[in-house]
Order: structure tokens, then sequence, then C-alpha cells
């Protein structure tokens, strides 16, 4: 498994764990699942990483309002979708 295929996973079970309603494990996962598409996407286009900062923006903004499920759809699909674009 490479590191972008275990980071897209770490993203759908931290999304799976706001959805139950877990947002404290979640939240301590989120650290580590927004810490490793940080690295992935350093090396990325910049127009990828304009792309991350506003995803994270809007993931972090989700979070101040304690919008678990808003959080979890920007973390399965957006980040997911902004991971896939990247190339290999």
């Amino acid at each position: 498994m490479t590191a972008m295929e275990q980071c897209i996973g770490e993203c759908r079970q931290c999304a799976q764990l706001f959805r139950l309603g877990r947002d404290v494990e979640a939240g301590l996962s989120m650290v580590d699942v927004f810490e490793g598409a940080q690295q992935l996407l350093l090396s990325a286009p910049a127009d990828v990483q304009l792309l991350w900062a506003q995803v994270l923006t809007q993931m972090l903004e989700c979070q101040e309002r304690q919008d678990w499920l808003g959080l979890a759809d920007s973390m399965e699909y957006e980040l997911v979708d902004l991971l896939e674009s990247v190339p290999a």
C-alpha cells in the first residue's frame, strides 16, 4: 500500500468516526490525517496546493462550528478527490 492509499484510507476512517458521533477520537485522528496529507501535497503543483489550503480552511471552519457531518463529507469526498488528483 502506498502512502497515498494509506492516507486516503485514513481520511475515510476518520470521516466514519465523525459520522458515528465519535468526535473526540475522530479529532485526534484528523490531526494525523492532515499531517499526512500535507506531506503528500508538498510536492504537488501550485494549483493543487491552493485547493488544499481551501479545503483545509473549509474543514477547520466545520470543526469550529462542530459541524461533524460537514467535516466528514469534506474529508471523505473533497480531500480524497484532491489526493487522488495528485500525479504519482
